[in-house]
This record gives C-alpha cells, sequence and structure tokens, in this order.
C-alpha cells in the first residue's frame, strides 16, 4: 500500500511513465488521496461515524492532439499498466483537439502551512462527538431538535507531468453544519469551516442555529415584490459561486456566456471578489489540479470588472499563462475559482438592518438554479430564517419567498458590507464571505413553510 508524502507522488511519476511507455507524447498524472472521518447526528442524537480512506489515480493521455483520460482506484503496478494501456487505446479513437495548447510547464509552487492543522488530521470521533454534544445542548435550551455533521479530513494531491511539474501538498479540512427544528416549524441554521477544526466555536454555532430556530415560530406571509435585503454570509456563498460558476471563468468569456467585460461595472464601489489560494483566511491551496502554482486573481475591484480564471487549455488560446485555476481533466466545465473572497467593509451586522426602513434578513438560500448565464439571473428561495425589518428593526419572521433575481443587479445595489466575515464551503472550494446590504431583491412567490 502506497502511503506518506512521497509515495503519492512515486505513484504519480509512475503512471505517468506507464503513459510514455505506452506512447503517448504527453501525459499527466493526478493522485488523489482522502483520509475523511464524519460524525452525523439527527433527532439531537448520534446516528452515525464513519471513516473512509480513498485514493483515485487520473491520467490524462496525450498522443499529439488526440487526449484521453482514465481514471482507477489501484496502485499496483498491474492497475497502473492497464489504466495507460485503456488510455492509449482511447486516445487512438478520440477526435483531434485542433486548438490543443499542451501540458503545463512547472512553475513556483510555495509551500503553504496554514493549509494543514495536526489537530484536524488528528481528530478523533471523541474529539467531533464533544463538539456535537454543545451543539445539541444548546437545542435542547430551545426547545429545538438538532440535525448536522461534523467532518474532518486529510486531502494529499500530487501531480506529475512529462513537461516536468512535480507537485504535492496535504491540505486539512473541517465542517460543522448544523440544522435546529422546533415543534412549532421554526427552523435554524448555523456553519463553520476551517482548516483547523480545534478553532471551530460549537458552542457558538449551536446557539445560533437554536436561537434562529425560537426565533422564527409563527412566521408569516408577506407578499411578493422588490425589497431591500441584508444577506447573511450563508446567503452571499451562494451569490460568489454562482458568479463564479456563470462567469469568472475563461472559457465562459472564450465561449461568448460570461458576463464579464474587463473594465466594465458591475457593482457598486463596495464590492471587492478575488481569488486567492495562499490566504490563510480561506482553505489554502497551493497549485490546481494541474500542478501550476495558483495565483491572486482579482475579478472585481471597487464594483469594476478586473480579471477572470484561466487553466492551462484556456490560457494557450490567448497565449498567456494559466493562473493556477484548472480543475481535474476531463473537464468540460473550464477553469474554476475555489478559493473566492469578498472585502470586508466598516458595518457591523445591527447597522446592516438598520440601515433598511422595510426589508428583509435573509439567513440563507435554497435550491438556486441560474436562469440567464449572461445576465447572472438566478432563481430559488430563502430558507432557515427570514425575517420582516421595519424602521431598522426586525420584527418578527416571514414565511420563505421564491425569487428571481439578476446576481449582477445585486452587486450593483450592495450599499453596506459587513467588517466580520466568515469561511464557509463553497461549490468546489471554501469561500470567505461577510453579509451585504442591498437595496432592491426581487421575491416572485411565497412557499408554503
Amino acid at each position: 500500500m502506497v502511503s506518506g508524502r512521497n509515495g503519492w507522488l512515486d505513484l504519480a511519476e509512475s503512471a505517468m511513465h506507464h503513459a510514455e511507455r505506452e506512447g503517448a507524447t504527453e501525459a499527466e498524472a493526478l493522485v488523489m488521496a482522502d483520509d475523511s472521518a464524519l460524525t452525523r447526528f439527527a433527532n439531537s442524537e448520534i446516528h452515525q461515524n464513519v471513516a473512509e480512506t480513498n485514493v483515485g489515480i487520473n491520467l490524462r493521455f496525450v498522443n499529439g492532439r488526440r487526449i484521453a483520460v482514465t481514471s482507477s482506484d489501484r496502485t499496483d503496478e498491474e492497475g497502473l499498466r492497464r489504466l495507460a494501456s485503456t488510455a492509449a487505446a482511447i486516445a487512438r479513437n478520440v477526435e483531434e483537439l485542433e486548438d490543443w495548447g499542451g501540458l503545463p510547464e512547472p512553475t513556483k509552487v510555495e509551500d503553504l502551512p496554514a493549509a494543514f492543522s495536526a489537530a484536524t488530521a488528528e481528530a478523533t470521533p471523541e474529539f467531533r462527538a464533544e463538539a456535537v454534544r454543545a451543539v445539541i445542548a444548546a437545542a435542547d435550551d430551545a426547545g429545538a431538535v438538532a440535525y448536522g455533521s461534523f467532518s474532518t479530513g486529510v486531502e494529499t494531491v500530487a501531480i506529475a507531468n512529462s513537461k516536468g511539474v512535480r507537485a504535492i501538498q496535504e491540505r486539512t479540512g473541517s465542517q460543522l453544519l448544523t440544522v435546529h427544528m422546533s415543534a412549532d416549524g421554526g427552523s435554524g441554521y448555523a456553519e463553520e469551516t476551517a482548516v483547523d477544526a480545534s478553532t471551530i466555536d460549537a458552542i457558538s454555532l449551536g446557539r445560533e442555529a437554536a436561537e434562529k430556530a425560537r426565533v422564527t415560530v409563527g412566521a408569516v406571509a408577506v407578499e411578493p415584490g422588490d425589497y431591500p435585503v441584508v444577506l447573511e454570509e450563508y446567503a452571499v456563498v451562494d451569490l460568489l459561486d454562482m458568479l463564479g460558476y456563470l462567469g469568472f471563468s475563461a472559457l465562459a468569456v472564450q465561449e461568448e456566456r460570461s458576463f464579464v467585460e474587463i473594465g466594465k461595472r458591475i457593482g457598486s464601489d463596495l464590492v471587492s471578489i478575488w481569488d486567492d489560494g495562499a490566504d490563510p483566511a480561506g482553505l489554502p491551496m497551493a497549485f490546481d489540479y494541474e500542478g501550476v502554482a495558483k495565483q491572486r486573481v482579482d475579478l472585481v475591484e471597487n464594483g469594476i470588472c478586473r480579471g477572470v480564471v484561466y487553466d492551462a487549455q484556456t490560457a494557450s488560446r490567448e497565449s498567456r499563462a494559466s493562473t493556477g485555476h484548472g480543475l481535474p481533466a476531463p473537464n468540460p466545465y473550464g477553469p474554476f475559482p475555489i478559493n473566492m473572497i469578498m472585502g470586508a467593509g466598516d458595518a457591523s451586522r445591527e447597522e446592516l438592518i438598520r440601515g433598511m426602513d422595510r426589508g428583509l434578513l435573509v439567513t440563507r438560500f435554497h435550491y438556486t438554479n441560474p436562469v440567464h448565464p449572461k445576465l447572472a439571473i438566478v432563481t430559488g428561495m430563502t430558507r432557515d430564517g427570514t425575517f420582516l425589518v421595519e424602521g431598522g428593526q426586525i420584527v418578527g419572521p416571514v414565511k420563505n419567498l421564491r425569487f428571481t433575481q439578476s446576481y449582477l443587479s445585486a452587486l450593483a445595489a450592495v450599499s453596506a458590507v459587513s467588517r466580520e466575515r466568515r469561511t464557509l464551503r463553497g461549490f468546489l472550494g471554501g469561500a470567505v464571505a461577510p453579509a451585504v446590504r442591498i437595496d432592491e431583491w426581487t421575491f416572485t412567490g411565497a412557499t408554503e413553510h
């Protein structure tokens, strides 16, 4: 069994060499090893503790301009030989990629000590259970029932290619999330993500969710329409992820389906968004899944669109270098910003709310889907805590609402940003998000609950 930092890189090199022996003109081997553990709880009781170890090898086999990708969980020599043989057979039968730009060249990869925590790597079921106990205790105090999970894990990524790329990194991650539900129909949500699981404040998260469950009892219906809103961090992460998915990718721009126009204003002066794999506030990542060192990319600077992220293929089309945002091959989505950060403002949470004469406070979104990618129009609904605000004060809970809203229009209408931010799970990675006040949000209907 392969193990250890050097062992995974040796495995990647071995898979690459098997491909070369099968006739590959270029080859790339990506090894992803994951040791993860999860404690689940429901009805205020832990009902499952699971732990698993997974290893996967992704082999990109290039024969001229014909590219094949195969994957396997076998790490023995015969398994690697078959992986390469299969890839060679596929490559002989696929169409050429006319604008193939080649595998990336080596880049200088910096070590990121902030990406790894021994406390997370060594987390035990008892450690997670202690945190869950605190969450459940908060639910008990509020007369609610707690549901959720606490995950901890170590991810090792090793990459070798025939151009000389050799990269390996160990990262840790943890996430505690909970939904509290009261007998009278109230619900509350809380979540925190961290490299170091010991920094997650389970007591505060439990109290946050419990309080929301308590105060959302007796929600009333409000008429759909345009309202100013305060979006908590959980909702803002959805906004960031969706904009990253729809527009901040070089492939989306090249295929003319992105809203991005460099130099164009797409947000208020208060909006700055960037992607930075080295920032310890998020979930640091030294290189992408092609082994290219991650660069900081400013996406929006004081409301002005500044850039998009590139992988090797999209970069080659514009005769430039990858920004280190490649995903594992085969990748129809193109590059993706998976370390997104939104700049903090200077407002307190109370000041965000006080700035609304009559509006809504939204905890998070649920079941969001794009309607018009070019305009970043998204539909979805609120969940786990939506409140009416009048005269700058929360006056009570309201039933969940459906919305159809341009996220670009939302950026343009940002009138205040919180100085506090949270690290949360994003679509593919981590995100650091503040809460924001937006002067107009379009709600199109109400849900039954």
